[in-house]
């Protein structure tokens, strides 16, 4: 079988294994969430970090909630990254955001962060402030879901169909789930470009 063939297959079945009842409860915090007036802090790293960036202009463009990303300002990142370590460049963002119960923070990650590993230890500390100060807590995640799963109040795993491919599925699975979500009814206030010159 061909690599494509093998991964279209693959893609397949995460497809019809996907917790739509999650995607569901995910969707319905969202939309407490623009309700309240609440923002939307999505974090992410690596190719999850531009999935998140493009998720902010959707979720801005299309569902009308005020949202942000701290990996958009490459400047700051890197300032906090050099002067004070990886580790606190979310939880630190958050606190000059002045992350508070209104608001929501949504991670995009392959394993959701573990302590124990030293994975995404920055993802780990910034959920640690959020659940502090009552803000709900969102996940669109990969393997087991780590700490993001642990804590979050709705969260999306991306099944696990071939160990040897988790990276990619869940960062291609992460956009499915999030346009998925900016399009759902509940959610979407604008229509899109396409949508709109039938």
């Amino acid at each position: 079988m061909s690599h494509a063939r093998k991964f279209r297959d693959e893609a397949i079945e995460i497809l019809k294994l996907l917790d739509t009842e999650a995607i569901e409860r995910l969707a319905a915090e969202l939309h407490a969430l623009g309700t309240r007036g609440g923002r939307l802090l999505i974090l992410g790293v690596g190719g999850s970090a531009a999935n998140a960036s493009h998720a902010v202009n959707d979720f801005r463009k299309l569902c009308g909630i005020e949202t942000y990303a701290p990996t958009d300002n490459v400047s700051e990142l890197t300032a906090r990254v050099n002067d004070d370590g990886w580790e606190t460049t979310f939880e630190r963002w958050l606190e000059v955001s002045r992350l508070c119960e209104s608001d929501m923070v949504l991670v995009l990650s392959v394993g959701g962060g573990n302590l124990e590993k030293n994975v995404s230890p920055n993802l780990v500390r910034a959920l640690g402030l959020a659940k502090k100060v009552g803000a709900k807590v969102g996940g669109i995640v990969g393997r087991d879901g780590g700490y993001t799963a642990q804590v979050a109040d709705a969260c999306v795993i991306v099944p696990t169909v071939n160990s040897e491919a988790i990276t990619p599925h869940t960062e291609a699975f992460q956009a499915v789930v999030w346009h998925l979500l900016v399009s759902h009814p509940t959610l979407q206030k604008a229509a899109t470009k396409w949508e709109s010159t039938r």
